[in-house]
């Protein structure tokens, strides 16, 4: 995910885990549910290092890779 993508994502997922966390006062079934969303926006919003890309690790002698 790009920079843009990742804040867009972030932020909805951290606005509707807040309404169900506010829901959730009155019934409980929400709070079950906004409780995981909110932690995984702030999560996605927070990741920087998903854009980094690995480079291939290659063994120095014969063998099988």
């Amino acid at each position: 995910m790009n920079t843009l993508s990742r804040t867009i994502t972030g932020t909805v997922a951290i606005i509707l885990g807040i309404f169900l966390i506010i829901i959730g006062i009155f019934t409980f079934v929400a709070l079950i549910y906004g409780i995981p969303i909110l932690i995984i926006g702030i999560f996605i919003l927070f990741n920087k290092k998903e854009d980094e890309i690995e480079p291939i690790k290659t063994k120095s002698k014969g063998g099988k890779n």
